[in-house]
C-alpha cells in the first residue's frame, strides 16, 4: 500500500510540476531566438475563407474546431506547392488513422489543383494527378530515411520554395523543422494521453497482478515533447482535448495551435441501410435492440477495448 501511494504521489507532483513549469519556461522560451524564428505568420501561408456576411475570416486564428471543410468548384485563386513528410503511404485498405489522414486530406488538396510533393517510404497503388512521390528505403525501424528525404526536400525547395511544409506527426524531425515558419504538424497521438490511458487501464488490473512502471516512464516522454515541440511553427490536434493539452500542458500559444477533426470522404462513406440490416443480421444483433455500440479499431491494449464491457 505504501508502494502504491508514493507512486501516485510522484505522478501527481509530475503533473502539478509540468503546469508550474509553464510560468517559468513560456517568459524564457519567447524571449529564445528558436521563438523569434517562427512567431510570424507568412502570407503565403495564411488561409483565408468567408462567412455568410461575407466579412474576412482568418483561419489561422480561428479558435474553435473545424469539423466540416467543402470546397467550392471553382479552381482556388492560387494553387499552392506543398510538402509532405509521411512514414508511409497507404495501401488500399492497409491503412491506420495517420495514412488515412493523409490519404484522404491530401488527395482532395490534389484534386483542387495543388502541387504535393510526398517524401515517405513507399509508391501508391496508383498514380495520381498532381502528386509526386518521393521515396526512399525505410530505416530498420521502418522510419524515413531523414538525411535521403531530407536531401531531395532541399533540392525542390532551392529552385522553388514550397508555399507549405506538412508533417504527419514527426516525419520530419524536430531538428529540421524548427527554422521554418510555414511549416505544420499533425499529432496521431501525443505521450500525456497514453499516461490517462495507462492510468484506466492500472485500474482494470487485478488484485494479483503486478503495477507496470511504465507510467513513471512515459512521464519522461511528456517532458521530452515539451520540450521539442516549441520546434514546429504551427500544431494540428484532431480533437478538442488534444488542442486544450498543447496549449495548456504543452505550453503552445494559441495562434499556434489549430484543431481540424479528422475527415471522412462522404463520396465513399455514406450511408447504406440495406447492407447494414444485412450485416446486424449476420452477426446476430437482435431485431429489438434499442442501442447497440460499435468500436472499431487494432484489438491492442491502448485501444480501450475492456471499457466497453467492464
Amino acid at each position: 500500500m505504501a508502494s502504491i501511494k508514493s507512486t501516485l504521489c510522484f505522478i501527481l507532483f509530475a503533473f502539478s510540476l509540468l503546469s508550474f513549469f509553464s510560468f517559468i519556461y513560456w517568459p524564457f522560451h519567447c524571449n529564445s531566438t528558436s521563438c523569434n524564428s517562427i512567431s510570424c505568420i507568412p502570407t503565403s501561408f495564411s488561409l483565408i475563407s468567408a462567412q455568410p456576411n461575407h466579412n474576412p475570416l482568418d483561419l489561422l486564428s480561428f479558435s474553435s474546431s473545424w469539423n466540416h471543410l467543402s470546397f467550392p468548384s471553382n479552381p482556388p485563386p492560387k494553387t499552392l506547392k506543398i510538402a509532405l513528410f509521411v512514414k508511409r503511404w497507404p495501401k488500399r485498405n492497409l491503412a491506420g488513422g495517420l495514412e488515412r489522414h493523409a490519404l484522404t486530406l491530401h488527395v482532395a488538396l490534389a484534386k483542387r489543383g495543388h502541387q504535393i510533393h510526398i517524401f515517405t517510404t513507399n509508391y501508391p497503388n496508383e498514380t495520381l494527378d498532381n502528386m509526386f512521390f518521393h521515396v526512399t528505403p525505410p530505416t530498420k525501424a521502418g522510419y524515413i530515411n531523414q538525411p535521403l528525404a531530407w536531401e531531395q526536400f532541399r533540392v525542390l525547395n532551392s529552385d522553388n520554395p514550397f508555399d507549405v511544409i506538412h508533417t504527419e506527426s514527426v516525419a520530419l524531425y524536430h531538428a529540421r523543422a524548427r527554422n521554418f515558419s510555414n511549416l505544420v504538424v499533425s499529432w496521431h497521438g501525443i505521450a500525456y494521453e497514453t499516461i490517462h490511458s495507462d492510468i484506466v487501464q492500472d485500474m482494470l488490473r487485478g488484485p494479483d497482478e503486478q503495477r507496470q512502471k511504465v507510467i513513471t516512464e512515459r512521464i519522461g516522454k511528456v517532458i521530452d515533447e515539451v520540450k521539442f515541440f516549441q520546434d514546429y511553427a504551427h500544431h494540428v490536434a484532431t480533437s478538442d482535448h488534444v488542442g486544450d493539452v498543447l496549449r495548456r500542458v504543452y505550453m503552445l500559444r494559441e495562434e499556434r495551435v489549430h484543431v481540424i477533426v479528422n475527415g471522412v470522404d462522404e463520396s465513399v462513406y455514406k450511408l447504406d441501410i440495406p447492407r447494414g440490416k444485412e450485416y446486424r443480421e449476420r452477426i446476430g444483433v437482435p431485431q429489438n435492440a434499442a442501442l447497440v455500440f460499435g468500436l472499431a479499431g487494432r484489438l491492442v491494449k491502448d485501444k480501450g477495448h475492456p471499457l466497453m464491457t467492464s
